[in-house]
């Protein structure tokens, strides 16, 4: 990064030959709910203040993040295609160009980083729990294999979300995975409803899809206030995980 000291983040594990950071609340110009780091510019926040964060973002990256509209679906969008004046509609992107920035944007979701341990391709996913049980990060662990070969070790890193004691939960996500009740706990005062274990979620479909090395940040986004957190405030920003395949090695 040009100016690592322009806003406070959380730093990825050191893989080598890739970048990975997730910024925090603090650092930029938005107010109230919002302030100040936010990153977003679906939530409601003045447009300008959106603007100014995201240059002050972009002053410390290589170049330009790849923005997408994440809509909870499975789509991995090629950041290394011809680039279009509207953010793609997508939940993960993938590049094997160095230097090229991915972002997704969370409060709560699950940011995932998955790369092959060569270096040679990287993926950035936006996963809640529609996206898990719909396939988003098997669709990414794809893209990833398709660019870096079949035979490649794959790694991965789950960012700041929402953590095990504070994502409540109904019987609707419960069912919607059906083979993995290890991650929800019942809970004991309210009938019909669990504890949700996302990022253990996570995992274990990570793990299914062959990836060997599987990171986890521990950062609860309810309980720490360093990050934007939908469930604990409602109107909120939403702070971003980037990751690039680092053109200066």
């Amino acid at each position: 990064m040009q100016n690592p000291s322009s806003f406070p983040f959380i730093a990825g594990p050191a893989w080598p030959g890739i970048r990975i950071l997730t910024t925090m609340r603090p650092g930029g110009v938005s107010r109230g709910g919002f302030g100040e780091f936010n990153l977003g510019d679906h939530v409601g926040d003045e447009p300008g203040h959106v603007l100014r964060n995201r240059s002050i973002l972009q002053e410390a990256v290589p170049g330009a993040p790849c923005w997408l509209r994440q809509v909870h679906g499975v789509a991995v969008h090629d950041a290394d295609g011809s680039r279009s004046s509207q953010a793609p509609e997508a939940d993960a992107a993938v590049t094997t160009r160095r230097d090229q920035v991915l972002a997704v944007l969370t409060a709560d979701c699950l940011p995932v980083v998955i790369a092959d341990d060569a270096s040679h391709a990287l993926c950035v996913a936006h996963a809640g729990w529609r996206g898990l049980a719909a396939g988003v990060l098997e669709t990414a662990v794809m893209a990833v294999r398709e660019r870096a070969g079949p035979d490649a070790s794959l790694q991965a890193w789950l960012g700041p979300a929402i953590g095990p004691s504070a994502f409540e939960v109904g019987e609707d996500v419960r069912e919607a995975f059906p083979d993995m009740p290890q991650a929800f706990v019942r809970h004991v005062s309210t009938p019909g409803k669990w504890w949700c274990d996302l990022p253990r979620l996570a995992q274990m479909r990570l793990e299914r899809a062959g990836v060997v090395t599987i990171l986890q940040s521990g950062l609860c986004t309810v309980s720490d206030d360093r990050f934007f957190s939908y469930r604990r405030d409602g109107v909120t920003g939403r702070f971003a995980t980037l990751a690039w395949l680092d053109g200066s090695v």
